[in-house]
């Protein structure tokens, strides 16, 4: 159910007539509406106790005649496929995906005169087979997928939807770089014993970091309904924090998983991309010719998070060393898979020159959030340091801040020993220059956040970066002892007025 809050007659009815004019108005084939932040709240938290904000750009109604491609990338469209076909030997294909009675509907359908493509796809230990043939017989089953063209960072993910009534799969999942989260895989109507049942649920989080082996699952649960999924439409949500996952089935948590639970093969920690699926699960049997068209319908995709004066939110896990900074403004390559460590124009990593990568490394295990952190190692007895400074940069183009007083603060542990005096922070263009000095006064062995005020007198030009340094001239003469640098955040300072 739609949960809409009527404040007064007279704004009821403004509202009506805007939505009827937008309604109007097609964008990119599809009607493109706006979604009033405060008209809908997460399933589990009507009344909004949280604080929860609507992402818009990933959040979908569905209404119109087609699907806005704008939001939405379609496998096949204009034969463009992102990463896969889909798993034979049911294949993806755009005619699928429909939009219509204000729900998106992936169809599933049995297509013998379909031409479908002459390759196989091999998914780990799950098996070979070719498109639209299984075992040297013909399976000509087409399916359908989407995925968001923005990418999140934490937050609340709900969709009410309901299964087509056959052995083929509904799924609601995410990717980012080096992970997976299925928030739920259900199938109609399988035709063998499995881990999915008619009646049933499974999420599963995957670890995709390299090398990406099978089995890759973090952790799972399966939860028994009440209900057959391809009888009733039902919400499904997942609240994902940095540090735990729960799962909600119409409003009610079912189960929550926590980094406490799996320590460092917590692996949530990067923006992900949201996927709406139909596949075949070839161990849970095939579908069968007479059940088929069926349809995957969703009525809507919401996604919400809360708000942070941190003015690098959205950036969080690239700051905090986990993974790549996003240029969301330049598509995705169509090739690249969670596992792609690859810089492009989509993704970019932490650059570190030859020299400094003696000194500096992204390190897994020791952190205040995530799994890692940046490590300055130090040198030890009879050894010296080698260059006359250590640096760590951002890709050009990482920080966009515009004029103002902000307070600069990151995350530093300090192992015991003669350490090292000071860390130079500088942002390029406009060139500023931070100094955090007397680090030798710090406690030692505990997270501890270090924070100063600066001034910006012009706004980032569009290569404005931030380097990160430790200079031969702050450093002991031998036997300099590891620090570790995380959570690296910038707050615009409040007005006293």
């Amino acid at each position: 159910m739609k949960h809409i809050r009527f404040y007064a007659l007279s704004l009821a009815l403004f509202t009506l007539i805007n939505i009827s004019c937008e309604q109007k108005k097609p964008t990119n084939s599809a009607v493109k509406k706006t979604i009033p932040a405060s008209r809908f709240y997460p399933f589990s938290d009507l009344e909004n106790k949280d604080g929860w904000v609507l992402n818009e750009e990933i959040s979908d109604e569905f209404e119109g005649t087609s699907i806005d491609t704008t939001k939405w990338f379609v496998e096949g469209l204009n034969n463009q496929y992102y990463i896969w076909k889909g798993r034979a030997p049911s294949q993806f294909v755009p005619h699928n995906v429909r939009v219509e009675d204000s729900k998106l509907k992936l169809r599933t359908a049995w297509e013998p005169d379909y031409n479908f493509f002459k390759e196989t796809y091999t998914d780990g230990n799950m098996g070979t087979s070719k498109y639209g043939e299984y075992k040297g017989k013909p399976m000509p089953v087409t399916t359908a997928g989407v995925i968001s063209k923005k990418r999140f960072l934490n937050g609340y993910m709900e969709v009410k939807s309901k299964v087509g009534n056959a052995a083929i799969t509904g799924a609601f999942w995410a990717i980012g770089y080096e992970q997976e989260l299925d928030v739920y895989e259900l199938m109609g109507n399988p035709k063998k014993e499995g881990n999915i049942k008619e009646n049933s649920y499974l999420a599963t989080a995957h670890d995709w970091s390299p090398p990406a082996v099978r089995p890759t699952n973090v952790f799972q649960h399966t939860e028994d309904l009440t209900y057959r999924t391809a009888d009733e439409f039902h919400v499904y949500g997942a609240e994902w924090g940095e540090d735990f996952l729960k799962l909600f089935i119409d409003g009610k948590m079912i189960h929550q998983f926590s980094q406490n639970d799996v320590g460092l093969d917590w692996v949530l920690n990067n923006p992900m991309e949201i996927w709406l699926d139909s596949e075949i699960f070839f161990w849970l049997g095939l579908p069968h010719k007479e059940e088929l068209p069926v349809d995957f319908e969703i009525e809507y995709i919401r996604v919400w998070q809360k708000p942070s004066d941190n003015l690098l939110a959205k950036d969080r896990a690239f700051y905090g060393f986990e993974g790549p900074i996003l240029f969301e403004e330049n598509p995705r390559p169509l090739t690249m898979v969670p596992e792609d460590s690859t810089p492009n124009n989509y993704q970019k990593f932490w650059l570190i020159d030859e020299a400094s990568s003696k000194y500096f490394s992204i390190v897994e295990g020791q952190y205040a959030s995530g799994v890692e952190s940046l490590q300055f190692a130090g040198y030890g007895k009879n050894e010296k340091f080698e260059v006359e400074k250590a640096t760590i940069s951002t890709p050009e183009g990482a920080i966009n801040i515009g004029t103002g007083d902000y307070t600069f603060s990151m995350k530093i542990w300090l192992d015991q020993g003669r350490i090292a005096d000071k860390i130079h922070v500088s942002f390029q263009n406009p060139k500023l220059e931070i100094e955090f000095k007397d680090l030798s006064k710090l406690d030692r062995r505990q997270w501890v956040t270090v924070e100063t005020n600066i001034s910006r007198i012009a706004t980032s030009a569009k290569n404005d970066q931030l380097i990160i340094e430790i200079r031969k001239e702050d450093l002991p003469k031998d036997k300099a002892p590891k620090l570790f640098i995380d959570d690296i955040a910038i707050k615009k300072v409040k007005s006293k007025e």
